[in-house]
């Protein structure tokens, strides 16, 4: 159970990996992790 696991948790990791190599996915990526900083800079305040 625990080799099914760990092979499932690789799977998914490289998935997430491929996908956000794809330039689109990148633009996505960049604008979630600006959107969280400012809105932590708004909260900081």
């Amino acid at each position: 159970m625990k080799l099914f696991r760990a092979a499932a948790t690789i799977g998914i990791a490289k998935k997430l990996y491929d996908e956000s190599r794809k330039p689109e996915n990148q633009r996505r990526i960049k604008q979630a992790v600006e959107h969280v900083r400012s809105r932590r800079a708004k909260n900081a305040r």
